[in-house]
């Protein structure tokens, strides 16, 4: 599995003319296209497991998408599969964060996440990229029987749309040590990103990210 904050399950989860970073390698592959999400991935150099990233529409402004993908201590409550989430360190523009994960199928998944976070206004409003790195030395030591990611690089792009809608961008490269064939750790992270949007696309809904 892999992924990264709100890496969830999809790790079982720069702009400085305010526009996303350009990409030095733009061979992305569409390979699954479902409830909305396109999910695409492109080989990464010296890794038989691949990047991804996958768009889609979500019913809500990007302020309180954004302050969904914030909310880290809600995270075991509505990301699947996580069962321990809570903020190290928390500053206006970025936040130092621990998470478990628990998929069933393997052992538990830990690691330890810095998200730095950016904004900056375009025709339809604020648009929002948190990008997040391993952080492991920041967070709680190893647990026996929890196997430490290591490796969970990520991002979340929020770009406002004319409908007062979000436009979401997830990108992750993960390696979350479960020892299967490449071609169905790829497979699980596909169906893990799917599950990913829709606890987002859920969550925006609570009443309390609408009256802030």
């Amino acid at each position: 599995m892999r992924y990264g904050l709100i890496a969830s399950f999809a790790t079982i989860l720069a702009v400085p003319t305010f526009a996303a970073e350009p990409e030095q390698n733009t061979d992305w592959k569409l390979v699954k296209q479902t409830n909305g999400v396109a999910i695409q991935t492109r080989l990464h150099p010296g890794s038989s497991l691949k990047e991804f990233k996958a768009v889609g529409e979500i019913d809500a402004s990007t302020r309180i998408v954004q302050d969904v993908i914030d909310d880290v201590e809600a995270y075991t409550s509505f990301m699947p599969y996580t069962v321990e989430a809570r903020v190290i360190e928390r500053k206006d523009k970025s936040i130092l964060a621990y998470q478990r994960l628990s998929p069933k199928i393997v052992a538990d998944r830990d690691y330890t996440l810095e998200i730095e976070k950016k904004s900056w206004p375009t025709e339809h409003g604020l648009a929002f990229l948190s990008r997040w790195k391993p952080a492991n030395e920041q967070g709680p030591a190893e647990k026996p029987g929890v196997f430490r990611v290591k490796l969970c690089d990520g991002s979340w792009l929020l770009e406002p749309t004319e409908t007062n809608k979000t436009l979401a961008t997830y990108s992750v490269f993960t390696d979350s040590g479960i020892t299967l064939p490449a071609i169905l750790v790829n497979t699980i992270s596909e169906t893990g990103i799917s599950k990913l949007f829709a606890a987002v696309r859920k969550q925006v809904k609570e009443p309390k990210y609408q009256t802030k």
